[in-house]
């Protein structure tokens, strides 16, 4: 299996305090990885060191065999932040917002074929039939799966998603969890933030676990923790580090749910 993800003694301080104390990680071809932990454990933090959103000071990053920089194939990698508002006070439709994805440095002007790789990415959501309307007019989770979409345009090699299902209604977690299936059934490389795995539970098979910044365990997912596994329970949780997050370089822009 060819290696997506390489993180070497990944070292990460923020505000004075160590969040990341010498992380590895590895993540191979058509993994569906899932990044586990308490609040602060630092696992938002290490995703976005991951993409370059916050600065390591020590330890490698490579993505598709590349050193973290300007030689990253950003083209093949999709990232969804932490839920944000889409809008940002200007009202741009749900389909303009998923074509801005297809933007980057070098590519100011959307190609011809923009509008129906938005309508497909959209589709993959379950949004089409919302494109045309104000993303100020869509709940939020609908604005989550806008942002999904957003990444999903590019048609990704490697999707990283912070906290995905985090404080979104249940229709909007089970339609992403159909388009994350079908995504990985294509052979998508998928590392994704939770605070547990609920509809994402039959995907993830394999879970790493941080706490206090380090990596306490790396393999099968753990077991559930009491009254978190049954059907009834609302999978619903606030955000770590909510409007905390600065803009990421692909222009995209309590207790865990498991006992280790």
């Amino acid at each position: 299996m060819t290696d997506v993800l390489t993180a070497t003694g990944l070292r990460v301080s923020l505000g004075g305090a160590t969040i990341l104390h010498d992380v590895d990680l590895t993540v191979t071809d058509g993994e569906v990885v899932g990044l586990l932990g308490a609040n602060g454990s630092g696992k938002s933090t290490l995703v976005r060191a991951l993409v370059g959103v916050v600065p390591h000071e020590r330890g490698t990053v490579r993505l598709f065999g590349e050193p973290l920089g300007r030689r990253t194939p950003w083209k093949r990698i999709g990232y969804v932040p932490q839920r944000v508002a889409v809008g940002s006070g200007v009202p741009a439709t749900a389909h303009e917002v998923v074509i801005s994805g297809l933007l980057h440095g070098r590519r100011l002007v959307p190609p011809r074929h923009a509008r129906r790789r938005a309508s497909e990415a959209l589709e993959l959501v379950g949004l089409d039939h919302l494109g045309h309307r104000a993303c100020q007019e869509l709940s939020g989770g609908q604005q989550q799966r806008v942002l999904i979409a957003r990444a999903l345009v590019r048609r990704p090699d490697l999707l990283l998603l912070d906290e995905p299902v985090a404080g979104v209604d249940l229709p909007s977690q089970q339609a992403f969890a159909d388009a994350l299936r079908d995504l990985a059934a294509t052979g998508t490389t998928v590392v994704v933030v939770l605070h547990e795995l609920g509809a994402l539970a039959p995907l993830v098979r394999r879970a790493v676990v941080l706490r206090h910044g380090r990596v306490v365990h790396d393999g099968a997912p753990p077991a559930p923790a009491p009254g978190h596994a049954g059907p009834s329970h609302d999978h619903v949780h606030p955000h770590e580090d909510v409007g905390s997050a600065p803009a990421d370089p692909l222009g995209l822009s309590g207790t865990v749910g498991w006992t280790a």
